[in-house]
């Protein structure tokens, strides 16, 4: 880590102009949130895992800036020559900079690792010192990664109608209607779950998600795809052309967004009548604007824009594509189906192996403590091994095409790291005497799963019960809210953080993502519950998805985490007040919660009532995708709870 911090100032010294700091984002040249093996900059310069970070380096400092998520994992990962910053707590990345750095200061960046909303705050953040950002030609931390993974050649894939429920030739339509809505002649799409979801294509260019590293760019009557092309069968190749887009070389994104500017991009295509895709009404004169996402366009495409003549708005694909159509939700129910019986069937597995190994009470029974004598010498559980077996479980369902993201599975101290990730070097020994907590998905072709379960197979401490029963009142508290249209999850975020409060206890992290169909698990707005401003941005609506997962966490001892994926429906209210309509959740995750973690004392009736009711349901929903032995385990789990 030394050399690689030495290596990088001596570059940053002889850059021209110098550089007095290099800021390492944690993103791609699409600003994603999971990113290749190769673009893991951030990771290698600074040894820090996390998927969400910031790394500065200064002539003299080095500092990592980490969301509440993160901080105790980063205080474990970075070296003593990193300082950690924690947002929301200490001063933000620019304010830092314009604080600390000297006057007149250049501040380098890869333009293609920054969005044009960060690049802009940071510029307006420097200019009171006349610092400014400098723009590297090429990106620094590359140049001294001696051994960085190479580029990988994963293939396009089609995906098919029976999954994505609406053509190309629709989406390109209504896009094209949202441009002369808003007088534009083109837009430019980075973010790569936009250019997945819109031309209804896969690939495996990014673990954990379907996505390819791909631009695009759509205007009145031409639709182009930039990729590296040796990743695009000739099928795939007659499949794009037959929906009227073009293939184009990756990099040529940059020269053709300078052509776009200046109205001369045109498509080898243009001349063919192209069935269904729109319309030309856009040709007028009036039409003359540029449409680019600020938060996920890259700062060195909209370098080659005239500002003048740009819309910077959050895509319309963002909130196109978290409207799920009826294909999406029923697929997403049916994988998620499937998913909550590999779920049930790893419970069954591992309460079978606490008690046989470790000699411990189990999922049911309340014994004091482990029988120590039984802990077999010879076979041992850990964090790793046991996700291992979850894997498997998934992986025996139909559709499955991978986890969603990094098996979360920890135990005792470790779950209260928010996003874990165990090493089969130096993960913890799974311990039945423990809080154990997983928080895992998958892929499947009909859908994207996120579930989490904090289970316990001693004794827990009537603190670790009351903690449990607070998370979970707070779970059953927002998954019944009913709202009004217009509502967004800023404003539902509380009920969730309600019970927590009442103890003084909360947690640092968001309460609900949208999720993808077999895209992204996190999607990237345009919508979320949490308590962060942006999730005012946009209203709740019908078709959407979201998690619903509260949590708590005590530093050294444990971590619980509840969550669910529901769908918003419309709800069907005895009255409609302002004639606004009423919107509910439906739950479609299945999988029970542990009884013996909750404390009954502390639930109201009606909250006790919607736990049988969601148990039956979830007994009913599974049987059929169980064996005998995990149907009578999973008749057990569910049997109806009496205060």
């Amino acid at each position: 880590m030394a050399d690689t911090l030495s290596a990088l100032r001596s570059l940053m010294a002889s850059h021209s102009p110098p550089l007095d700091a290099l800021v390492v984002p944690s993103e791609d040249y699409h600003q994603s949130e999971y990113v290749s093996a190769r673009d893991k900059r951030r990771e290698f310069v600074s040894g820090f895992t996390g998927s969400a970070g910031l790394a500065l380096v200064t002539k003299n400092e080095a500092r990592l800036w980490t969301d509440g998520r993160y901080f105790l994992q980063a205080t474990q990962e970075l070296s003593d020559q990193w300082q950690l910053m924690r947002m929301g707590e200490d001063p933000a990345v620019d304010i830092w900079m314009a604080d600390n750095l000297p006057k007149d200061s250049a501040i380098g960046i890869d333009p293609w690792c920054v969005s044009i909303d960060t690049a802009q705050k940071w510029e307006l953040a420097f200019s009171k010192k006349h610092q400014k950002l400098v723009q590297t030609s090429t990106n620094l931390v590359d140049e001294v990664w001696k051994n960085q993974p190479p580029v990988e050649i994963n293939p396009v894939i089609v995906h098919p109608l029976e999954h994505t429920g609406r053509s190309v030739a629709d989406k390109l339509k209504d896009l094209r209607e949202r441009l002369i809505q808003e007088n534009a002649r083109g837009i430019i799409i980075s973010a790569l779950d936009e250019v997945a979801w819109l031309y209804n294509i896969r690939g495996s260019d990014v673990s954990y998600s379907p996505v390819v590293h791909a631009f695009a760019i759509v205007t009145s009557n031409s639709a182009f795809f930039y990729v590296d092309k040796r990743k695009v069968s000739s099928e795939v190749n007659t499949y794009l052309e037959e929906n009227g887009i073009e293939v184009r070389d990756y990099k040529s994104v940059s020269s053709d967004v300078a052509l776009l500017a200046s109205n001369q991009l045109k498509s080898s295509f243009e001349g063919t009548e192209i069935t269904g895709n729109g319309t030309n009404k856009a040709e007028d004169k009036n039409n003359d604007l540029i449409w680019a996402d600020p938060g996920s366009c890259c700062h060195a495409l909209y370098s080659k824009l005239n500002p003048e003549k740009v819309i910077l708005q959050q895509s319309p694909l963002a909130l196109a594509k978290a409207l799920k159509n009826p294909i999406e939700l029923e697929g997403l129910k049916k994988a998620h189906i499937r998913d909550g019986a590999a779920v049930v069937q790893y419970l069954v597995w591992l309460d079978k192996q606490a008690q046989e190994i470790y000699g411990a009470s189990g999922f049911f029974s309340e014994g004091e403590g482990t029988d120590k004598k039984k802990h077999s010498k010879t076979t041992k559980l850990t964090e790793v091994t046991v996700s291992d077996k979850l894997e498997g479980f998934r992986a025996s369902k139909e559709n499955f095409r991978g986890l969603s993201f990094p098996t979360i599975s920890s135990v005792g101290p470790n779950a209260a790291i928010i996003h874990y990730s165990p090493q089969a070097e130096t993960c913890a020994e799974f311990d039945p005497d423990s809080i154990y907590l997983f928080d895992s998905g998958a892929q499947y072709l009909d859908g994207t799963t996120d579930i989490t379960r904090t289970v316990h197979f001693g004794k827990p401490s009537a603190h670790e019960k009351a903690c449990y029963t607070a998370v979970l009142k707070g779970h059953i508290a927002l998954g019944n809210a009913r709202f009004p249209n217009g509502t967004n999850g800023h404003a539902l975020d509380i009920l969730a953080r309600v019970p927590l409060w009442k103890s003084g206890l909360d947690y640092r992290h968001g309460t609900g993502h949208g999720i993808g169909s077999y895209l992204n698990v996190h999607e990237a707005g345009p919508h979320l519950i949490s308590f962060r401003p942006h999730a005012r941005n946009v209203p709740l609506q019908a078709s959407m998805t979201v998690t619903d997962e509260p949590g708590y966490y005590e530093d050294g001892k444990f971590g619980i985490r509840l969550e669910n994926v529901l769908i918003i429906n419309e709800a069907d209210t005895k009255f409609n007040f302002g004639d606004k309509g009423y919107l509910q959740f439906e739950h479609i995750t299945w999988a029970p919660y542990q009884r013996k973690l909750i404390d009954l004392g502390l639930l109201a009736p009606e909250e006790l009532e919607w736990l049988n009711t969601y148990h039956s349901k979830c007994r009913d929903i599974l049987a059929p995708y169980v064996d005998e032995s995990e149907k009578a385990w999973l008749k057990k789990a569910t049997e109806p709870i009496s205060a």
